[in-house]
């Protein structure tokens, strides 16, 4: 009955000239659809819909769906085919309608139930971290998205699948079928293999190169340039400041002055010490550590109490909620050197410039370390170590160095590792029992630590060794708990004793899918508000920085009268 009720709604809408029909499509833009791949993308819509790290607004939970919903197509139709390629029996009759019946039915109860739910889901979220709640005006815009990216993904789709069909015809004429259908799979995916890797990736990096390198000459022509001897791109500096890049000009002419300084710790602040060099200062890594270590040199940064080698992100940023707290914890008597690697944006040079930032971090640490191994133990500055997501992968660079052994730093601090950190990753797998993935404890805290926003470190209550090294880390933070294990493997941050406080309680998993919205959470990683997703804030890195430094007569008061100072409460 029921098969012959689809036989008769599917022959009155093949009269139509858009309404899509079920069956085998032929053709590029043939309007026959899949069965089982509807079936599959029903599914696959429903959960693209459910809650993931962060909030997404509209037009991202349109991509989330639209692409969930063209491979959850592709899987379903391409399964199908194969089943009968292969000659397997399938289910007829009675029992095939029952079940195409209740697949395609729960399919659409799921989405009908997700979609319902969906906003209200964003907005549990959003009170979470504090953001203005959404309404169901996004849907329109989650609709057309989804439809328009899924149409687009099918029609690609299909142009290779029909690009793979007239090479596999082509070598039939000379081979046998079966190693032609071989031969034609392999060339397809081999040309694809190799435009990707070696075209449309060198190709898409090339280009960011060339687009984002003018951007580092903002803030040029600036009037708003530092002025005092202990800044690099003065008229005492050995660095031009035409050639410190964007962010090296931001980073040297930012920070607490004397003046605010005394405000809040009271008299004796000294100036805080930063030196930086850019792309442009000079030619090679090497040249640019040499020139940082004169800086260092010029501004006595070796007398100071306390010296930071920080990693820079990207196109050489440094984080004022890290560089700001530290100076004030220890009223100035500090000096913090950076060097840029790259014209690339973070999110960018987190695939492009993984050497890079390893290779200029091992090179500018050893060359400023090896001086100051010269000088006499009692009469040199405690040294750490310094880095923000993709600086982070360079700070761990140099801790598992071999030379790091000759002359240990003192410490380091790692704000948001990002999923590419080899050390963090084997930290975490090895962390010891009872700790979770989010707050891992390893080997009794000898050594490292971790804590997040809460600032709390007392899970880890045992003796802390002369070198402290902590991570900074949320929950809710994409940039270091994405992986590819997420497409078929549930991780442990998302079991229930796991769960950071972060993370909604709705968040589930599911196979691919998880995996792309964590995915698309990374670009909306930084427009949340502090202590969420990859935004740390004054109060998480003062805290991070006296469990590291253990600066004098810490108290309590002292934290938040420089918080005060900061706008963090």
């Amino acid at each position: 009955m029921t098969v012959a009720l689809v036989e008769q709604a599917t022959a009155r809408v093949r009269a139509s000239t858009w309404l899509p029909v079920l069956g085998r499509p032929e053709r590029v833009f043939d309007r026959t659809l899949s069965g089982v791949g509807l079936t599959c993308a029903t599914w696959a819509f429903a959960a693209s819909l459910v809650p993931s790290l962060l909030p997404r607004a509209g037009w991202l939970q349109g991509i989330v769906s639209g692409v969930t919903v063209a491979v959850g197509y592709g899987f379903g139709a391409a399964a199908h085919a194969l089943w009968d390629y292969l000659g397997i029996p399938g289910l007829r009759g009675r029992v095939r309608s029952i079940v195409t019946t209740i697949l395609v039915g729960l399919g659409l109860l799921g989405a009908v139930l997700n979609a319902w739910r969906l906003v209200g889901w964003q907005n549990d979220i959003r009170r979470t971290f504090g953001m203005e709640p959404t309404s169901p005006t996004i849907w329109p815009v989650v609709i057309v998205v989804t439809v328009l990216l899924a149409g687009v993904l099918l029609v690609l789709g299909r142009s290779v699948r029909l690009l793979a069909q007239r090479t596999v015809r082509s070598l039939a004429r000379r081979l046998p079928h079966r190693l032609s259908l071989v031969l034609g799979i392999g060339l397809i995916a081999l040309l694809f293999w190799g435009l990707w890797t070696g075209v449309i990736v060198r190709g898409f990096f090339a280009g960011a190169n060339a687009v984002f390198a003018p951007q580092d000459t903002i803030g040029t022509y600036s009037t708003a340039r530092p002025s005092v001897p202990e800044r690099s791109g003065t008229a005492e500096s050995l660095t031009r400041w035409e050639d410190l890049g964007r962010y090296g000009r931001v980073f040297v002419r930012g920070g607490p002055s004397v003046a605010q300084l005394e405000t809040v710790n009271g008299p004796g602040a000294q100036q805080p010490i930063r030196v930086y060099a850019g792309l442009q200062s000079a030619r090679t890594s090497q040249g640019r550590a040499d020139l940082v270590l004169a800086e260092l040199k010029r501004t006595r940064a070796f007398d100071r109490k306390v010296l930071v080698v920080a990693t820079t992100t990207g196109m050489g940023f440094l984080d004022r909620h890290a560089t700001n707290t530290i100076e004030y914890a220890w009223n100035g008597d500090t000096a913090i050197a950076g060097v840029q690697y790259s014209y690339l944006p973070s999110w960018i040079s987190l695939l492009a410039d993984q050497e890079a930032v390893v290779d200029s971090s091992r090179i500018v640490f050893e060359t400023v370390r090896d001086y100051w191994a010269t000088l006499p133990e009692s009469d040199r500055p405690a040294l750490y170590l310094y880095g923000l997501s993709l600086g982070s992968k360079g700070v761990e660079g140099v801790l598992s160095s071999v030379n790091i052994l000759n002359a240990s730093v003192d410490g380091a601090l790692m704000v948001g590792p990002p999923f590419v950190n080899d050390l963090h990753a084997r930290l975490v797998s090895g962390r010891d029992d009872g700790s979770t993935a989010t707050l891992p404890v390893y080997e009794g805290g000898r050594t490292v630590r971790f804590m997040d926003e809460s600032g709390s470190l007392d899970q880890t209550p045992g003796p802390w060794g002369p070198t402290r090294v902590v991570y900074l880390q949320h929950a809710s933070d994409p940039v270091t708990y994405w992986s590819t294990d997420l497409a078929f493997e549930r991780p442990p941050w998302l079991r229930d004793s796991d769960r950071g406080p972060d993370v909604s309680e709705r968040m589930g998993w599911f196979p691919v899918v998880t995996m792309w919205q964590v995915l698309l959470d990374m670009p909306g990683a930084g427009e949340v508000p502090d202590g969420y997703g990859h935004m740390y804030s004054y109060a998480a890195n003062l805290r991070a920085w006296v469990a590291v430094t253990d600066p004098p007569n810490w108290t309590p008061d002292r934290e938040r009268r420089i918080l005060d100072a900061l706008g963090d409460r």
